[in-house]
């Protein structure tokens, strides 16, 4: 498997799950921030608007963390970071695996650019709501699907820590407790290193 990444983007996110599932990958840096710098062929297969990260895993080229995260778990389902089909969790784990994509990104988008909230308007809501729904879930429980750690945990928990890198995120007990639970995953620090040293 092919892992297209670059440092200090979203890429961090699939970094983690790859550790996770302790599958082999090989990555390919791309420097998104050189239009012209050569690139692996493949790529823009896996990546047609040319953002990471990436993937190309035999006949399938992916891009987008939250395609990516949802096409890994269930790929190699003896990791154990997904509810199988027919788990009534399945459900549950599929709204917080978009999750970032569809509430926190345009969240945290509204937040850090000065936007005016519109809650009947945005399809996420507004950041507040978005943080409050957050809070709710992780205060009282280890991880979004209760005891068992999965797939949604790896986009989530690494984007309330970029929430907090960011200052979007301040004194917020249950959702702190929640980032440093992730960040003590060997996993997560294993990608943190490979993005430190990139």
């Amino acid at each position: 498997m092919k892992f297209y990444w670059s440092p200090n983007s979203r890429a961090v996110r699939i970094a983690w799950l790859l550790e996770e599932l302790g599958e082999p990958y090989e990555p390919v840096l791309i420097d998104i921030r050189d239009p012209d710098a050569p690139r692996d062929p493949d790529f823009a297969k896996a990546s047609p608007l040319g953002k990471v990260p990436a993937i190309s895993h035999g006949d399938v080229h992916l891009a987008e963390t939250a395609a990516i995260a949802l096409y890994l778990a269930d790929a190699f389902p003896e990791a154990g970071l997904a509810p199988g089909l027919s788990d009534p969790q399945r459900a549950d784990y599929l709204f917080w695996m978009v999750f970032t994509p569809g509430y926190i990104e345009p969240g945290m988008a509204e937040k850090l650019g000065g936007f005016t909230p519109n809650k009947s308007q945005y399809g996420w809501g507004d950041f507040p709501s978005v943080v409050a729904t957050l809070e709710a879930r992780v205060a009282g429980r280890e991880w979004l699907l209760g005891e068992t750690f999965s797939a949604a945990d790896v986009l989530v928990g690494s984007t309330a820590n970029f929430m907090k890198m960011f200052g979007a995120l301040e004194g917020n007990a249950a959702i702190d407790a929640y980032v440093e639970r992730c960040l003590a995953r060997p996993a997560y620090q294993r990608a943190l290193e490979m993005n430190a040293g990139g």
